[in-house]
């Protein structure tokens, strides 16, 4: 007995989780949030002025690359949080990642040492620039692919692993979670300004292969971090592959599909399979819900289903109240998280054509300093820095009192109010540029200033303060316990479908809006194009997903909150959202 004990302690790995590490494992954790986003976002965020500049692609052409791989790197996460999960854990699984992210921004900064000859922006603009060889595009796409198989690891597993080190089921535990929430967001907002001012600075007037060389470094820092702290962490043991539970409720549902719903007194006598609550990641038992019905026949429980000692006899034909619940979480929140992806397409423009805008504005400040133009996002990072101290301090307790809410609103209240800032950002936007543009086409020796940009970064800001930080609330909270690295990585699936919807979005106006008499609206030359327009369309694409989350969010029924009595199986109304 002893040397099984001792042989449970040598390998944490594989051992149930017992006494969270609480704060004593927090630093390090932090600490490797901080570098690795440090470095991720380093290497990112004035990517497309690389791919533009530095490398001389047209504009759609890097817009292309900057959201086909931005989609690629944010389907991963699903890959590794089903990894993680069910098999290896999340301590392996964000080991593996970090290792491979180092290796994939190794790559990527040897592209700066291989950069064709520079040219001027006259050049650029008139495509007389040599452009970067195959060879040289070979090799900058390798690196992003080895970074997106590291990040699939990591992105999904770093917030649950936080969360894994407190106990959820005591008062100290929870206030534990809701305060690495807190430094969770305070750090990655902090790296976001480091990344968008100090980084981007670099890169643009220094040196890219420093610029490069930094983020590098700060990766190879995140990974020395986590490993140190290796001793104080508690490790959740991976449960198995959660595809076959949910396999399992399906399956069982479909035999029973013929048999007759059971009456109150049958009901009564307990006909639905409850078995023993246990699991070493799941926290809470899950009340059982009218909400799908048709699920609930998986669990009834038929002759010759169970053994003599009450266990099932065939997972595949019986299955447990909790397994269905379960499934009808995922099942509702399926069309929350489809009306989360447009809105998230007025955000991908950020980093595209807000850029690009930029790049033909005065952005000086003073006779020897140039604002880089990769740089403004900093603006939308300091309306949330700003704002989400001044909502939880003043607004959150004000609207507590007056809606008896622990959050003051709801995260799907949140999230919409989110959506309508996005609306806002593109309809501003537009009008920008076509300020911008007027002003290009008739004096071109006398640009305007940058800060015209301000007003839709704002509000960009506070679709991220709204929206963004919702989303990330919502799915660790509505997700089963041990399908939390799945739900978390729902919020990256999020951002990578919306790149690709953003990418066919561009190059459809690409090449359907010109004509012989004018180029079209996304133009390498954005003076000649309609940029203002293209903006006003996805202004108009976010405001008819904005009416269709209203739809879906009005009949959502949060984890929990609606439960059947098994004892008083009529008294209780049917759910608004219909299975």
């Amino acid at each position: 007995m002893a040397s099984k004990e001792n042989k449970a302690k040598k390998n944490p790995h594989s051992s149930p989780k017992k006494q969270p590490g609480g704060w004593k494992a927090m630093p390090y954790i932090l600490a490797n949030e901080t570098f690795q986003r440090l470095a991720i976002f380093g290497l990112v965020a004035n990517f497309m002025v690389y791919l533009t500049r530095e490398l001389h692609l047209e504009q759609v052409y890097a817009a292309t690359i900057v959201n086909a791989w931005f989609g690629f790197s944010n389907f991963g996460p699903l890959l590794g949080a089903f990894i993680s999960d069910a098999y290896v854990g999340r301590f392996r699984t964000i080991a593996f990642g970090s290792v491979v992210c180092l290796l994939g921004m190794m790559v990527v900064t040897l592209t700066s040492w291989m950069t064709p000859p520079p040219c001027t922006p006259e050049q650029l603009t008139l495509g007389q620039c040599v452009r970067a060889s195959n060879s040289q595009m070979a090799v900058l796409f390798t690196g992003l692919g080895i970074l997106s198989i590291g990040s699939a690891g990591v992105a999904p597993c770093s917030i649950p692993f936080g969360v894994d080190q407190f106990d959820p089921t005591t008062d100290e535990g929870k206030k534990g979670i809701n305060s690495f929430f807190n430094w969770y967001y305070a750090t990655f907002t902090l790296v976001l300004i480091l990344t968008q001012t100090a980084v981007i600075y670099i890169q643009d007037s220094v040196s890219w292969k420093l610029g490069f060389g930094i983020p590098t470094l700060c990766m190879f820092l995140s990974i020395i971090f986590f490993f140190v702290g290796t001793r104080v962490y508690v490790y959740v043991k991976a449960e198995g592959s959660v595809f076959s539970g949910v396999a399992q409720v399906f399956v069982a549902a479909y035999k029973k599909r013929k048999v007759k719903y059971p009456s109150q007194e049958e009901i009564n006598d307990g006909v639905f399979f409850d078995s023993p609550f246990c699991g070493t990641a799941v926290s809470s038992k899950l009340p059982m819900t009218k909400q799908y019905r048709v699920l609930n026949k998986a669990a009834i429980v038929m002759e010759g289903e169970l053994n003599p000692d009450g266990s099932r006899v065939n997972k595949w034909e019986l299955v447990s109240i909790q397994q269905v619940e379960e499934i009808k979480c995922i099942a509702r929140i399926i069309p929350v998280w489809a009306a989360g992806i447009l809105s998230l397409t007025s955000m991908s423009q950020q980093g595209t054509f807000t850029v690009s805008q930029a790049l033909k504005m005065e952005r000086h400040l003073g006779p020897n300093f140039q604002i880089p133009a990769g740089s403004l996002g900093v603006i939308s990072l300091l309306t949330i820095a700003l704002w989400i101290p001044l909502y939880d301090r003043f607004l959150v307790p004000a609207l507590r009192k007056k809606t008896k809410h622990e959050g003051g609103i709801s995260l799907l209240l949140r999230m919409g109010i989110g959506m309508v800032f996005s609306v806002l950002s593109m309809v501003v936007a537009g009008s920008v540029e076509k300020v911008r543009r007027d002003s290009a086409v008739s004096n071109s020796n006398a640009p305007i200033s940058v800060f015209w940009l301000a007003p839709q970064l704002i509000l960009m800001g506070f679709f991220e303060a709204f929206n963004i930080i919702a989303q990330i609330e919502f799915f660790n909270r509505q997700f089963p316990e041990h399908m939390r690295s799945i739900g978390n990585s729902l919020v990256s699936l999020s951002f990578g479908v919306s790149s690709y919807v953003s990418s066919i979005i561009i190059n459809t106006v690409h090449h359907t809006t010109g004509t012989h008499d004018h180029q079209d609206w996304l133009t390498n030359d954005i003076n000649a194009g309609r940029v203002d327009y293209f903006y006003y369309l996805i202004a108009g694409i976010t405001t008819l997903n904005l009416i269709y989350f209203i739809y879906v969010a009005r009949g959502y029924q949060y984890k929990g909150s609606v439960q059947v009595d098994l004892h008083d199986h009529d008294d209780v109304e049917l759910g608004s959202l219909k299975g």
